[in-house]
């Protein structure tokens, strides 16, 4: 059972490490009105956006969200313990 919850709290590290690092590239949320402003609102990635680089970052920020979410779980369990 020691060997399962160490393998699991290194998961979790690297889990935490690789989610932060992906939140940090997001970009912001700020071209809202200047996007619309000045046109931008209208380019291939506006129209593109579930196939951008962007969608995918947050699809796998979801994706390591729910996993930290059930790691540390695990490690809360008295199932491990």
């Amino acid at each position: 059972m020691e060997v399962l919850k160490t393998v699991i709290i290194i998961a979790f590290i690297i889990v935490s490490i690789v989610l932060t690092i992906i939140v940090l590239m997001q970009e912001g949320k700020d071209n809202g009105i200047s996007g619309a402003l000045t046109g931008a609102a209208d380019s291939y990635w506006a129209k593109n956006k579930g196939r951008s680089k962007d969608a995918v970052i947050k699809k796998v920020t979801v994706v390591l969200a729910v996993l930290y979410f059930v790691f540390a779980i695990l490690l809360r369990s008295k199932w491990l313990a």
